[in-house]
């Protein structure tokens, strides 16, 4: 065998090699321990509600009343979802519901008293969660990190 065929055999092996499939370096999979990593974060800062319930607190706290469906667009849940998750939330006397005045087919969901104030509350201990989940990363990459996952969202 020559010096050549032996070269070659080398960087074919190298090739076989940089294509296997490693789990540990998929995009998946890192996302998905990533997002693990942030929930137990999260859950230690906010132990009183799931990230969606504080998802669409948040953004009714931002945007006001508006109906089931628009907040689930906006806080990227589906319509099941999102209805589990105003469901919870009203129980727990933070959401009101109401008919839409001109369409009596469009839920209205808006915050009650205590919502706004347990939101108020929350969004605190929230920035310090998201402070402690970017912790490792210094500010520059934070601001590449989070520009490159807007790309992907």
């Amino acid at each position: 065998m020559t010096g050549e065929s032996n070269l070659l055999k080398i960087v074919e092996a190298d090739a076989a090699t940089d294509e296997a499939y490693h789990l540990q370096e998929q995009v998946g999979f890192i996302l998905r321990k990533a997002h693990q990593r942030h929930v137990s974060i999260f859950a230690a800062h906010i132990a009183d509600l799931t990230p969606p319930q504080f998802a669409a607190l948040a953004k009714l706290h931002d945007v006001g009343e508006t109906s089931q469906n628009q907040l689930g667009t906006l806080v990227a849940m589906d319509a099941a979802t999102i209805k589990g998750v105003i469901d919870r939330l009203k129980a727990r006397g933070l959401v009101d519901l109401s008919r839409h005045d001109a369409d009596k087919r469009r839920l209205m969901v808006s915050l009650t008293a205590e919502g706004r104030s347990t939101i108020e509350r929350l969004i605190p201990l929230a920035q310090q969660a998201t402070q402690e989940t970017l912790a490792p990363l210094t500010d520059k990459e934070i601001a590449t990190f989070l520009k490159l996952l807007a790309k992907l969202a």
